[in-house]
C-alpha cells in the first residue's frame, strides 16, 4: 500500500532509564515521550477534509524481539550473551552508556521492531516506516556498546533486509555524531551504502572524508564531515551535492535513515546550527529519492537516534514525519 506509513513503538522502550541521582542522563525516556507527541501532532496537523486517497494511512505496527540469530548478523555472539547478563541489573558498559533492569529487554525489542518494519516493506504492505525506539543504536559496534547505544538497530535492520531479498540498502545518517558502529559493520560490504553527515572533529572521532570503505566495500561509504558552527546551508549543500548524487548512482531498494536530530541549533550535545526547516528539507530529499527510484517503490524507514533538547527534538520529529505524510 503506497500511501501507508507504519509506526513502531512499545512501552518497554521507556524502561531503559538511568538512576535518578544527580543531573538527568541525556538519553532519557522523556525523549521518546517528546517524539511520540510530535508524531501525534504531525498526524493531527493534516487536513482531515483531504480526500482519503491523498493521505497516508497510519498503521501501528506491533514490535517483536529480535532473535539471537538476527542480532548475530551484526553483533558477535559473545557480546549478545554478555548483554543478556545485564538484564535486571544496573551499571555502565562504558563511561557514557548505562543499563537499567529493563534495558536489555528494551534493546532486543527495539532491534526486533526495526526488523518487523523491514518485513512490512519487503511484503509490500507499506512504503514508509518510523521506528520510535530506544535505546539508540548507531554507535554500537559488533562486540561492544558505545555512546548511549546497546544494539545497532539500523545495522540489524539493514542486514535483515539484505538477508531477505533486498538487493541494495542505503543508510543515511544525519545524527550530529558519526555512526562509527554502523560504518564499521558495513565498511567491507558493497551492497550497503553508508552516508553520514556529522560534526567533525567531534565524538566519537571517526568519520573523516577519506574514510570510504575497505576492500570490496571501498566507495560504499561516504562521510561528509561538517565543522562546528555549520548549519542549514552547509548540511543541505552536502546532501544535495554529495549524498543524493551518490545514492542515485547506488540505486538502492531500501533507504534507512539514522534520524538523529542533535545537529539542531538548540541541542546541548553539539555545536552545529541546523534548524527544524533544515531537517524538513533533508527529509524531502530522501523522499524524492524514494519516489524517483524503481517506479517509486523504494521503501524508507526512519529510526530515532539522537536529539537531547526536548523542544527541538519534538519540532524536528514533527517536521520529519509531517514530510513523510505528504504523498508524492
Amino acid at each position: 500500500m503506497e500511501n501507508t506509513i507504519a509506526v513502531v513503538w512499545d512501552p518497554l522502550f521507556m524502561e531503559h532509564a538511568a538512576e535518578g541521582h544527580g543531573p538527568p542522563h541525556p538519553e532519557r525516556p522523556e525523549r521518546l515521550h517528546a517524539a511520540r507527541e510530535a508524531v501525534a501532532s504531525a498526524f493531527a496537523g493534516k487536513d482531515a477534509a483531504e480526500a482519503p486517497e491523498a493521505r497516508r494511512i497510519v498503521v501501528d505496527l506491533p514490535p517483536r524481539d529480535a532473535s539471537p540469530d538476527e542480532l548475530g548478523r551484526v553483533h558477535e555472539p559473545r557480546y549478545v550473551e554478555e548483554l543478556s547478563r545485564t538484564a535486571g541489573r544496573r551499571g555502565y558498559l562504558d563511561a557514557d552508556t548505562y543499563y537499567a533492569p529493563g534495558s536489555h529487554a528494551a534493546a532486543v525489542r527495539a532491534a526486533g521492531g526495526c526488523i518487523a518494519m523491514v518485513d512490512e516493506l519487503l511484503a509490500g504492505r507499506t512504503r514508509y516506516g518510523v521506528a520510535l525506539t530506544r535505546p539508540p543504536g548507531h554507535h554500537a559496534r559488533p562486540g561492544s556498546a558505545m555512546g548511549f547505544c546497546l544494539l545497532n538497530n539500523i545495522a540489524v535492520a539493514a542486514a535483515h533486509a539484505r538477508a531477505n531479498g533486498a538487493r541494495k540498502v542505503a543508510i543515511v545518517d544525519w545524527d550530529v555524531h558519526h555512526g562509527n558502529g554502523t560504518q564499521h559493520v558495513f565498511e567491507s560490504d558493497p551492497t550497503v551504502f553508508y552516508a553520514s553527515l556529522h560534526q567533525f572533529p567531534w565524538y566519537p572521532g571517526t568519520g573523516a572524508a577519506d574514510e570510504r570503505g575497505i576492500g570490496a566495500g571501498e566507495g560504499a561509504t561516504l562521510n561528509c564531515p561538517q565543522p562546528a558552527g555549520s548549519g542549514d546551508r552547509e548540511w543541505l549543500r552536502a546532501m544535495e551535492t554529495q549524498v543524493m548524487p551518490a545514492l542515485h548512482a547506488f540505486d538502492p531498494q531500501f533507504v534507512l535513515v539514522s534520524a538523529g536530530f542533535d545537529a539542531h541549533e538548540q541541542d546541548p550535545l553539539s555545536h552545529t546550527r541546523v534548524t527544524t526547516d533544515g531537517f524538513r528539507r533533508m527529509t524531502e530529499l530522501v523522499d524524492e529519492l524514494a519516489a524517483s527510484r524503481c517506479g517509486g517503490r523504494v521503501g524508507v524507514v526512519s529510526l530515532l537516534e539522537g536529539g537531547y533538547d526536548l523542544d527541538a527534538l519534538a519540532d524536528s520529529v514533527e517536521a520529519h514525519v509531517g514530510t513523510l505524510l505528504d504523498p508524492r
